[in-house]
């Protein structure tokens, strides 16, 4: 499969001439939708068969950034907003049986209006550990400050969409729970040991059977002291792939976002070469999005291997 590495992003409601070329031409992985893409149901409809139909790809990835709660992407025509993951991560803790029961129906309920509309990947669970100094960007966005909690409705979570032709993306990989700043404006610092990270952090993310994950743009200090985990092949190879054991495709958080140093196509860069399969890039802005692409290598045997696998599953 001739693909670039890159998962792009649009500018509004409707493909322009433009960015058709661009996906004609550039071959992104897979595009990630917003809520400056979707006003209502028929009209993100018709721009997902537009875009399926530039790439003439009837299984091509469309994701979105569905979380419930604050990150919702549908909400100008469907009220999210309530059913954030600490919602269902209370309400398990009050009883497993009765937690696990409702956060499986709002799943369920949720794949048929994402089935209905055309998405393929939602970019759920968050598997970040609230801590007492968790930055407000997760806040309410993560289940529990409770591991077993955590892992429990992540699992929950994945086989629940999985039963549902859904692909699931963990985030972010491997923890923004210690984070106490937003990665939308600047890099955070961890400095928690490996052992304590180990033991909290990076144990909500093991053997999960997700085909997908993001990572987190931290710096954890007494891992990698230079490279935050997107640009870090010590943290990617040692702990995402030999510590949590995560075997699937791995994409970087928005390489725009200011945690990142460099512009985009270094920040692209740097996060291929240090072990991610694919970067996500999320501003919509058609220039980048070309040039991005134009720099972008096509993907890796393993990642043609895992997408073949991900279309298998989708039939």
């Amino acid at each position: 499969m001739k693909r670039k590495a890159g998962i792009i992003s649009i500018s509004g409601l409707v493909l322009t001439k433009n960015e058709k070329a661009i996906i004609k031409a550039g071959k992104p992985w897979g595009i990630i939708l917003f809520k400056r893409n979707i006003k209502n149901m028929s009209q993100c409809i018709q721009l997902i068969n537009s875009i399926r139909a530039t790439i003439n790809d009837k299984k091509y990835p469309i994701l979105i950034d569905e979380e419930g709660g604050r990150v919702t992407r549908l909400s100008d025509f469907l009220d999210n907003s309530l059913y954030n993951q600490n919602y269902f991560g209370d309400l398990y803790s009050l009883n497993q049986d009765v937690g696990a029961a409702v956060y499986k129906n709002y799943i369920n309920s949720m794949s048929i209006i994402l089935k209905k509309i055309g998405i393929n990947i939602n970019t759920a669970p968050v598997l970040d550990i609230i801590k007492p100094r968790t930055h407000k960007i997760i806040g309410n966005r993560g289940f529990s400050k409770n591991t077993k909690i955590i892992s429990q409705l992540g699992d929950i979570c994945i086989k629940s969409y999985k039963n549902n032709k859904i692909e699931t993306v963990i985030k972010h990989i491997p923890g923004h729970g210690g984070a106490t700043s937003d990665t939308h404006y600047k890099l955070p610092i961890v400095s928690d040991s490996y052992e304590i990270l180990k033991t909290k952090d990076f144990k909500c993310f093991k053997n999960k059977n997700s085909l997908f994950a993001m990572t987190a743009h931290i710096l954890y200090k007494k891992l990698d002291s230079k490279n935050c985990a997107t640009h870090s092949k010590i943290i990617i190879t040692k702990v995402i792939r030999k510590n949590i054991g995560f075997k699937g495709i791995l994409m970087s958080d928005d390489i725009s976002m200011k945690a990142l140093k460099y512009d985009i196509y270094e920040n692209a860069k740097r996060a291929l070469e240090a072990g991610c399969n694919l970067v996500l890039y999320c501003s919509g802005k058609a220039s980048e999005s070309q040039k991005l692409l134009k720099h972008l290598p096509y993907i890796d045997v393993f990642t043609a291997k895992k997408t073949s696998e991900f279309y298998k599953f989708l039939s």
